[in-house]
């Protein structure tokens, strides 16, 4: 069973390593982008979009206009 936050839970890094992590706004060369984290750093990248601004990730993941990746 897929726990139940205020915040989506990153789908790929909770199915391949059980983790129950919030989807938030990331960053990388390529543009930002929806994913997880742990104090370690990134776990998965869970949008199949990358966006220009930081701004146009948030409103994706606040409005659920963004496609979620099914596979790492």
């Amino acid at each position: 069973m897929t726990p139940t936050l205020d915040k989506p839970v990153g789908h790929l890094a909770y199915r391949d390593l059980g983790l129950p992590l919030p989807v938030t706004v990331l960053r990388i060369g390529a543009g930002y982008y929806l994913g997880t984290l742990n104090d370690e750093g990134p776990v998965s990248r869970e949008s199949a979009e990358y966006f220009t601004t930081h701004d146009q990730a948030l409103q994706a993941l606040a409005s659920g206009s963004w496609t979620q990746r099914l596979y790492a």
